[in-house]
């Protein structure tokens, strides 16, 4: 295998306590924040919903999802529509809040590791954290966070 091919495109998406890191064909869109819809009933990371696509998509706040506060919105703020990997969502995305742009990268071996100090709290929608160059971003874990949206979104009255 040849060097460039041992490379996968990835996306830092900034937020307010670090940063995830994910591979860019798990991305739809990079959208400017839009206020979203409220849900009633939805518990606190669930902001709502937003129109993408002619369609309504589930916005969320990972860092609520990990239990941690909520971050104010600011001008920097992005929405990073995710390809929904089942048919639980019916828009086919969901999106998180980003706090700024993300950032294009290409990880390839040489670059990162496993970071053995950090223990993923349980029920946070993440599989690990690695070390890169001089970061520690996350890994998410997609089908866990879909499962979690997915989930809200039945129970929760439109």
């Amino acid at each position: 295998m040849n060097e460039q091919s041992a490379e996968i495109y990835s996306l830092l998406i900034p937020l307010s306590n670090g940063r995830l890191l994910v591979p860019r064909a798990c991305v739809a869109e990079i959208a400017g924040y839009q206020t979203p819809t409220l849900m009633p009933g939805a518990p606190p990371w669930y902001l709502g919903l937003v129109l993408w696509n002619g369609r309504q998509a589930p916005l969320v706040s990972f860092e609520g999802l990990c239990a941690d506060a909520i971050p104010e919105v600011s001008t920097r703020s992005r929405i990073v529509l995710f390809h929904a990997l089942g048919e639980r969502l019916e828009c086919g995305a969901f999106g998180i809040v980003a706090q700024g742009f993300p950032q294009l990268v290409r990880v390839g071996a040489d670059v990162i590791r496993p970071d053995s100090g950090y223990a993923v709290p349980e029920g946070h929608p993440v599989l690990c954290r690695v070390r890169m160059m001089n970061e520690t971003p996350r890994i998410p874990d997609l089908t866990r966070l879909e499962t979690q949206i997915a989930d809200e979104t039945s129970v929760t009255p439109a």
